[in-house]
């Protein structure tokens, strides 16, 4: 199984250039501080991507690609930081921010697109996995024909809901519609009604 983030190509491109670093940083002496930040910037730029791509809005998706984006230019400015001290050759420094460039130009279109690639559901209810975040099985209710399913479905489909905010303590807003009723506070718990 792979995670949806494992097929990003700026992901792939990103666990290259943590490669590079920890090489390079592995040989460097001296520059200790520049040494940290660039292995520490380094590693937040894949791990940005898939926690990103892991989120479930636009916003927050695009908050974490521009994260990641950001710690890829952190890390070609600690590269420029190290050229100038001697620690980093011209040519390495440019070799390594090729890869760079390639991460942020495909980090910005990704930030501004909204992009996602995620997994598989299929994946995890062959594995047994309920992929719900609730301890019940999600016991499926059929009915004798098409008509008694479809209003079974809209039940179970409403007991879900009730079952959730009650859970979850949820609060909607005033005037939040819901598909077949309407969200109603009673006492402390937001129900369904029809």
């Amino acid at each position: 199984m792979s995670f949806g983030h494992e097929r990003l190509d700026v992901y792939r491109a990103a666990l290259e250039y943590v490669g590079w670093a920890y090489r390079f940083c592995e040989g460097l002496k001296g520059h200790r501080n520049a040494k940290e930040q660039l292995l520490r910037a380094s590693q937040a730029i894949p791990l940005n991507i898939a926690e990103g791509n892991g989120k479930a809005t636009d916003g927050d998706r695009r908050r974490y690609f521009e994260i990641a984006r950001g710690s890829a230019l952190e890390c070609g400015a600690i590269q420029d930081v190290l050229e100038v001290c001697g620690g980093l050759s011209t040519e390495e420094n440019a070799r390594a921010k090729v890869v760079l460039d390639r991460i942020v130009a495909m980090l910005t279109r990704l930030g501004r697109c909204g992009y996602t690639i995620r997994e598989e559901p299929a994946e995890y209810a062959a594995a047994g996995i309920d992929a719900d975040a609730d301890t019940d099985s999600d016991p499926v209710e059929r009915g004798a024909n098409e008509s008694e399913s479809g209003s079974a479905s809209v039940s179970a489909s409403k007991q879900l809901l009730n079952k959730t905010l009650h859970r979850t303590g949820a609060k909607a807003r005033n005037g939040r519609q819901a598909r077949s009723g309407r969200l109603v506070k009673r006492s402390r718990i937001w129900t369904m009604t029809s």
